[in-house]
């Protein structure tokens, strides 16, 4: 599951640079340290992943285990995080990767 939330996460943070600087703007983004401790103080979260995208960005997926919220943040190379997605229901899995070829196992 890690790998699937870091796979969306990655193309998620490759779509989301390459929009127009308009849409860039409208984003809730600050600097990282900050993203960091308002979601560790009002959601519980931590980091469980993080990658490397496009253009030097880091991904990095936040969750609670308590309440089970995550987001998905993307880290520009000067430091400003932008929250890219948000929801409930995280869940750690510990499955076997499967080829993306074989689609989801029956």
């Amino acid at each position: 599951m890690k790998q699937q939330i870091l796979a969306l996460g990655l193309v998620t943070g490759a779509v989301l640079f390459t929009v127009e600087s308009a849409f860039a703007q409208s984003r809730k983004c600050a600097p990282r340290t900050t993203i960091v401790e308002r979601l560790a103080e009002t959601y519980g979260e931590t980091r469980q992943s993080i990658g490397l995208a496009t253009n030097n960005t880091v991904v990095e997926v936040f969750a609670s285990a308590d309440s089970g919220t995550w987001t998905i943040t993307v880290t520009n190379p000067q430091g400003v995080t932008c929250l890219v997605a948000a929801g409930r229901s995280f869940e750690t899995l510990n499955e076997a990767p499967t080829p993306a070829s074989l689609g989801e196992p029956t």
